[in-house]
């Protein structure tokens, strides 16, 4: 990393320097917060885990050649030097927002209620064509992830793509304060973590508090199909830049062909020309998100050809629409997290196959008081899609199982339902409700932990 002096990191986070003066001009080669990452030269900072504390592991971590420790506690007399705080996770933030500030680069924050990670994954692609991009990895997208994804901002990056995901008020504001975009991109505002936001209105609020911080003369890039983002005016006075299906948005597409599972072919029309590329990962949430990396390509100075480039070049990631050719199966690996829309998108998805099309589906959660209707409506846009066969696991998707079921009755829809409380319920009978060559939809919240599923189905 850039270089950062233990004297300059102390005075970044508000702590005291413990031990020998002289080694306090000495620059750390990495931050971590895990003690089996930390090598030669690390700056370790002991954060407490719901299963460990990190300060058990300071002399560990010293004995393998880290520079220092950041540590809430007084260490006492010792042969190696820390940074004494009064909280290791402010620590963590304050010494990410000045390494940031210290970086000459470009950075584009990423957010929204469904669809951050793919529409990651899009610009980084499509930016990787002209400069060298480091992207959030996993799910390293909140108040301990984003920071740790900023320190490996490396000299040689020119862009760095950054996912910031909140579940309360406050959070973007924390996380944009590190960040510092320079531009913003909302996907969408849904209803992912009403429960704690209360409302779309109250998770726009939250969203758009990604603005606090931004570039002074940066871009907004928000999805103009959505009628929250397309009413927003943002206070900082720049005006946003809009992208969608509706000619209106200065980027949006035309001539929208489904390859079945094999993607997508559009042209996407932009404010000074146009341009065809191919989508490779199905569904028309991916137009959305080749949209949104197109609006930032053009932002940063980029060619048709070298978006359309980007845009072919995306492939999908582990549990998120990874398409699987198991030896029984084709398995649509969507398995990371869920949401209403999410599961509408990929029931859409999977109705895509020429194959028998079976949805694994499980409990989504953070809904609130509504949870009970949007599993409802999950089931019954299944039976509406012609899904062949839903199964449905978990206490909450007994809702997803019975909306099924009673929309079928209405509209004649052969659909077999199957509810499960638990997968090993599930995997004791998949065998007498999978048929060879099945095309298999495995979706759920990331707590349902249904990669299991995955892995059973793909041996």
């Amino acid at each position: 990393m850039k270089h950062m002096s233990l004297h300059e990191i102390a005075a970044a986070c508000g702590g005291t320097y413990h031990g020998d003066p002289s080694r306090a001009d000495r620059e750390v080669s990495d931050v971590v917060i895990d003690s089996r990452k930390a090598g030669k030269g690390s700056l370790f900072i002991a954060i407490k885990g719901a299963r460990a504390d990190g300060h058990t592991f300071i002399p560990q971590v010293m004995e393998k050649g880290a520079l220092c420790s950041v540590s809430e506690q007084d260490l006492g007399d010792t042969d190696y030097p820390y940074i004494r705080v009064d909280s290791c996770a402010q620590a963590l933030k304050d010494i990410a927002e000045h390494y940031r500030r210290s970086l000459d680069i470009k950075v584009v924050g990423i957010s929204g209620s469904v669809g951050k990670t793919s529409t990651k994954e899009m610009i980084a692609s499509v930016l990787s064509q002209r400069y060298s991009v480091l992207k959030t990895e996993g799910n390293f997208n909140n108040e301990i992830g984003l920071p740790l994804t900023v320190f490996n901002i490396r000299e040689e990056h020119e862009v760095a793509v950054l996912e910031m995901g909140i579940s309360d008020f406050g959070e973007m504001t924390r996380l944009a304060k590190i960040a510092r975009p320079d531009i913003c991109v909302i996907t969408n505002i849904g209803v992912a973590h009403i429960e704690t936001l209360g409302s779309r209105d109250g998770i726009l609020k939250a969203k758009t508090e990604m603005f606090d911080y931004m570039a002074p003369k940066g871009a907004i890039i928000l999805n103009g199909d959505d009628d929250k983002l397309r009413a927003f005016t943002p206070e900082n006075g720049i005006s946003p830049v809009y992208f969608g299906l509706d000619p209106a948005c200065p980027y949006h597409a035309e001539h929208i062909e489904s390859c079945g599972l094999k993607g997508t072919d559009a042209h996407f029309v932009t404010p000074s020309g146009s341009f065809s590329a191919h989508i490779s990962i199905p569904g028309d949430h991916m137009v959305y998100n080749a949209l949104a990396a197109t609006a930032v390509g053009y932002t940063l100075g980029m060619t048709d050809g070298e978006i359309a480039a980007g845009i072919r070049a995306n492939v999908p990631i582990a549990g998120r629409n990874n398409l699987i050719e198991g030896q029984h199966y084709t398995v649509i690996d969507d398995c990371y997290n869920a949401n209403p829309a999410s599961m509408r998108s990929s029931l859409d998805v999977l109705a895509y196959a020429d194959t028998r099309t079976v949805a694994v589906l499980g409990d989504m959660f953070e809904l609130g008081d509504d949870s009970g209707k949007m599993h409802y409506s999950v089931g019954a846009h299944a039976a509406r899609k012609g899904i062949d066969v839903l199964v449905c696991i978990g206490a909450l998707s007994s809702e997803t199982a019975r909306g099924a079921r009673e929309t079928a009755s209405g509209t004649g829809s052969p659909i077999q339902v199957f509810h499960y409380d638990t997968k090993s319920d599930f995997f004791r009978e998949s065998e007498q409700i999978l048929r060879e060559k099945d095309t298999i939809l495995v979706k759920a919240s990331h707590g349902m932990e249904f990669s299991e599923i995955v892995d059973r189905l793909t041996v």
